[in-house]
């Protein structure tokens, strides 16, 4: 279950947002005067789109516990005005180069609520994007992750299912544009859904170390899965996208190593997890590294999963089986 990678040489961080990102923080110091839900939003911004402030004063008049706004810099968007006409929203611009899954720890990081809602600009946002007693009823299950259904802009249903499987002993993702609403996915597709605040900071949030998108994205839902956790699709939680739809580049880039280490090599043993010390040569054989370099990283590897051997309930050879098992 490796595809052959290159080597990184940051440490696995072992606790929520250990990276720090310096950053500029505007508006948000006044409370939003209308909450009707315990849920927050996060949208992720990029410097192309039209819609941005449109965005954000729909998202205003939704009842919403708070707003973040991540920014990737200051380029052609008035922050300081539109934060004078929308003082309940923070507006968050890193002041050095950040992933996804870093601006989504910050946002998490900024807000109180029990939930909190990860949107892109590129999303169409409407006032009915998500009412108080729908958001009950998406949360009265508890689950670590809620994905809404999500439409192109003609209006074709995308693949948002998604189930792991075994091919030839690797890994793969199996996408499906069927779904029935409750029904278990791997993964939140470009990281949009109702995230439970408490337990997305317990199981660490997104890893800073590990920089392509789609395996950050990854990393942090499969290590859901095996530390005990669900991510749900509901049916009755829909968005579409105004522009063209992100694709997933499942290229193995540097970090790619750090993912296969955390949730492919560990295996569960009576009850707890374990990365064998006989699981290295099959590591130093695909890791593309030298001797010295990837022992380091495999004893980095068995340091974290040793840190939280008690938090796996499961490995990945048993999630497969079980999840195939279910259908």
């Amino acid at each position: 279950m490796m595809k052959n990678a290159g080597c990184v040489m940051n440490t696995i961080p072992l606790i929520f947002n250990e990276k720090q990102i310096n950053r500029t923080v505007i508006g948000g110091r006044i409370p939003s005067s209308d909450v009707t839900m315990d849920v927050s939003v996060i949208l992720l911004n990029s410097n192309g789109s039209h819609f941005r402030t449109q965005t954000l004063e729909t998202l205003s008049k939704c009842g919403f516990a708070s707003i973040v706004s991540m920014e990737p810099d200051f380029g052609n968007f008035n922050i300081e005005e539109v934060s004078r006409r929308l003082p309940a929203v923070k507006f968050i611009i890193p002041l050095e180069k950040a992933t996804d899954g870093d601006m989504i720890n910050i946002g998490m990081s900024e807000v109180k609520s029990s939930y909190v809602l990860v949107l892109r600009d590129s999303l169409y946002i409407s006032s009915s994007i998500l009412q108080p007693r729908l958001a009950e009823r998406l949360t009265a299950g508890n689950a670590y992750c809620i994905v809404p259904r999500l439409l192109d802009s003609t209006k074709n249903s995308l693949p948002v299912q998604f189930s792991p499987a075994a091919h030839h002993g690797h890994l793969t993702i199996v996408p499906s544009t069927v779904i029935t609403d409750g029904v278990h996915t791997l993964y939140p597709f470009d990281y949009v859904g109702l995230y439970n605040r408490m337990k997305f900071i317990q199981l660490g949030g997104f890893d800073y170390t590990i920089t392509s998108p789609y395996y950050q994205n990854l990393d942090l839902a499969l290590r859901s899965w095996l530390w005990g956790e669900t991510t749900t699709l509901s049916t009755t939680f829909l968005f579409s996208y105004n522009e063209g739809v992100p694709v997933e580049d499942t290229t193995a880039d540097l970090t790619y190593l750090h993912f296969y280490l955390k949730n492919l090599l560990p295996r569960l043993r009576f009850d707890h997890g374990v990365i064998t010390n006989t699981s290295f040569i099959t590591f130093l054989a695909h890791s593309s590294c030298g001797f010295f370099e990837a022992h380091r990283q495999f004893r980095d590897a068995q340091h974290w999963v040793n840190t939280n051997k008690f938090r796996f309930h499961t490995d990945i050879q048993h999630l497969i089986e079980n999840w195939m098992a279910e259908k």
